[in-house]
């Protein structure tokens, strides 16, 4: 058995996609796409860490180290001025957003908390903040002119092209061909600006008279095209005093509010104004509403980057929380949860309409949701791609078929958001084949959450009730609720310790597996994972990384790294039972039996990272995992060859426990130079990652 790695990380897809500016020695292969195509075969074994869904700010972050490490990179050129910097935009603008998971999911992904897991927070609850009656906590979303009410689709349609048709006639080709599959979902939707812009005054409004935090909550990692836009607008309208009053100034220096507040300190930093325009943003925070804040003491707002204000991670930490988000004092206090698109803000309205009712939910006895979700061959990947576009006049954007034949059109404004999105068949069945496996072999009702008042969610609905017929149902719990009745459902059971299972589409697979395990487990990174590629190969994900940066900047800085791996051992084990299942590898088997035993005993002994510096981090974490797993390796019986290599390295490290303690933990509390942050080295970072000495020279015995 053979364990590779690949490199997909941030700066390695930039230095993929670069050759031609690179020395022979710095180019590296296009392991993403190798990946890609190992994802569609049989004999493919992925364990998937998390990984930046860039924004423009990271990306760029991540191209100035990578120029420091000597890479003769380009720089982002975010407005093109000739065909060379179209050109390199263009392939960066692959590398934003959620560019991994679209590539490697062959497959529908089926998400639970581990028995283990469950157990242990409730053995050990995380803190949950009481709710009140009287919150004025709640969401706020557009009423009209949101994708959700202008949502058109069809099934069945030949290969298709999108046009914008201007007010004068002429016909633009925004997407020259787009292939569909036998029964292929297609559907296209619009956000207006305008009445985007209206309904975010009306709100900054709203949150002042009732005195709360104004809050923004989007997915612009996910949705790299649109997210970015509807943020920037809100920057706009929140701002707009200052941006009339420089926008001669802003235009100079080309301030693209898509990047939030960042981008206009980043870019008058040291310029004549800068002290200026500073005290006229802070005068217009003090004329409020105040602003959520992402890092008090640092005074970072929910404003100033996209990729600060996660609404899958956000929103659940904020219900956790009171309903409650930090101000500029560092104190909590009510907020207004801006999510303008109505497709399934109802779903944390609805969370918080409960928890005003029935107060905090409590992990020692609340029930589990796992997820179903469909997601393979790039389904519903919204405002995310190459079908995403904002456009520079009023008109209208068509989708045509082969034979001329106009399938959709949606009347657009300029600067309005056209998106479109497809959904396979063939994931589609197999997404309710998976439901269907999953509610029998646990026993557990089954909710298909889809809205029939959404044109998309009305063609699934026919295809969920034509492929359930597919499969012997008798005797399951299998219904289909929009996301509101869906929610009530779900919370209606959870607190009575039942479980429920959500089947879900992709964006919705994405919020509620993090919404349900960051109040079960207090975090969505220690669950399990797995997605069952499509041509019988396995993809195992590693829980989420949107907390990763904060812990690495803590690591940097005083050398305490609180990253949670479980997600990684859970991934691991789940992998070597595939593994040996397919390949009918007994030793596999066992390892992944006793990577089960050691992942049970490291969670009733508490060996996750500790809160604090001092205590136990990410690297005493792997110590115990070892020491545990080597420990069952030794104690079992049906592989004597494994047995006899570990078990004197299962002595030793018991032996030497309390010494790797003390030679981890005095590690901490200086900083650590790892070099770079998108880069690191490998060298500085291994000494760094294993300064136990003893752990090391243990470790270097297997054989």
């Amino acid at each position: 058995m053979e364990i590779e790695t690949r490199d997909i990380s941030l700066a390695g897809r930039i230095l993929a996609n670069f050759p031609e500016f690179l020395t022979d020695d710095q180019k590296i292969g296009d392991a993403l796409s190798e990946l890609g195509q190992l994802a569609t075969t049989p004999e493919a074994n992925i364990i998937k860490l998390p990984n930046v869904s860039a924004s423009v700010p990271q990306l760029k972050a991540a191209i100035t180290e990578l120029q420091s490490h000597g890479y003769n990179l380009p720089n982002f050129p975010e407005e093109p001025q000739n065909e060379e910097e179209k050109t390199i935009k263009a392939k960066y603008s692959k590398i934003l957003g959620s560019a991994v998971n679209p590539v490697l999911r062959e497959g529908n992904s089926d998400r639970r908390a581990p028995k283990a897991v469950k157990n242990y927070a409730k053995a050990n609850p995380h803190s949950m903040g009481a709710w009140s009656a009287d919150s004025k906590t709640h969401v706020a979303s557009m009423e009209s002119g949101d994708f959700y009410g202008s949502e058109k689709s069809v099934t069945d349609a030949t290969d298709v092209k999108i046009q914008f048709v201007a007010k004068d006639g002429s016909t633009t080709v925004l997407k020259a061909s787009t292939p569909l599959k036998v029964g292929e979902i297609i559907d296209s939707s619009v956000m207006n600006l305008n009445a985007l812009k209206s309904f975010v005054a009306k709100t900054i409004d709203e949150a002042k008279k009732l005195n709360i935090l104004l809050s923004v909550h989007l997915k612009a990692t996910m949705m790299k095209v649109s997210d970015p836009i509807i943020f920037g607008a809100i920057v706009e309208v929140y701002f707009a005093d200052v941006f009339a009053k420089y926008a001669t100034l802003f235009n100079e220096l080309n301030i693209d509010t898509r990047n939030g507040l960042g981008d206009i300190y980043a870019k008058i930093a040291g310029k004549p104004m800068q002290a200026e325009i500073e005290a006229a943003l802070n005068q217009a925070i003090e004329n409020g509403p105040a602003l959520a804040m992402v890092n008090s003491e640092k005074g970072i707002t929910n404003l100033h980057v996209p990729s600060d204000v996660i609404v899958d991670a956000s929103m659940p930490a904020m219900i956790r929380t009171s309903g409650q988000m930090y101000n500029k004092e560092g104190k909590l206090q009510d907020t207004v949860a801006m999510i303008p698109d109505r497709c399934y803000a109802g779903v944390y309205t609805a969370t918080i309409d409960f928890c005003k009712k029935h107060g905090a939910f409590d992990p020692t006895t609340m029930g589990s949701v796992p997820n179903v979700g469909l997601m393979a061959q790039k389904a519903e990947e919204y405002g995310s791609h190459d079908k995403t576009f904002q456009m520079t006049a009023d008109g209208i954007v068509r989708v045509v078929d082969t034979n001329g034949n106009v399938l959709m059109e949606q009347a657009v404004e300029t600067n309005d958001i056209f998106r479109m999105c497809q959904a396979k068949d063939a994931p589609i069945q197999d997404w309710v084949k998976l439901a269907v496996n999953r509610a029998r072999l646990s026993n557990t009702p089954a909710i298909f959450w889809l809205d029939n008042n959404r044109a998309h969610d009305r063609e699934l609905i026919l295809k969920v009730t034509k492929y359930l017929k597919d499969h012997d149902t008798t005797g399951l719990d299998i219904q289909i609720l929009n996301p509101i009745e869906a929610t009530n459902f779900t919370l209606d059971r959870i607190i009575k310790g039942l479980d429920t299972i959500s089947v879900t589409g992709n964006v919705l697979r994405d919020y509620l597996t993090d919404l349900f395990p960051i109040l079960e487990v207090g975090t969505s990174a220690k669950m399990l994972s797995i997605v069952p590629l499509m041509n019988g190969g396995g993809l195992f994900e590693t829980g989420a990384g949107g907390s990763a940066p904060k812990h690495v900047e803590q690591f940097t800085a005083e050398g305490y790294l609180r990253w949670d791996s479980l997600g990684e051992f859970l991934a691991l084990g789940a992998s070597l039972e595939h593994l040996g299942q397919t390949l009918n590898n007994s030793k596999a088997i066992v390892l992944a039996e006793t990577l089960d035993v050691a992942t049970e005993k490291f969670l009733a002994t508490d060996k996750s990272p500790s809160r604090k510096l001092g205590g136990i981090d990410n690297r005493g974490s792997h110590f115990y995992l070892a020491m545990y797993w080597a420990e069952a390796l030794a104690a079992q019986d049906k592989e004597p060859a494994l047995k006899a290599i570990f078990t004197p390295i299962a002595t030793e490290f018991v032996a030497n426990e309390a010494k790797i303690n003390t030679e981890l933990i005095a590690a901490q509390g200086k900083p650590q130079e790892i070099g770079g942050h998108y880069q690191p080295n490998p060298e500085l970072t291994s000494r760094a990652m294993r300064p136990s000495e003893t752990f090391n020279s243990i470790l270097a015995k297997i054989a």
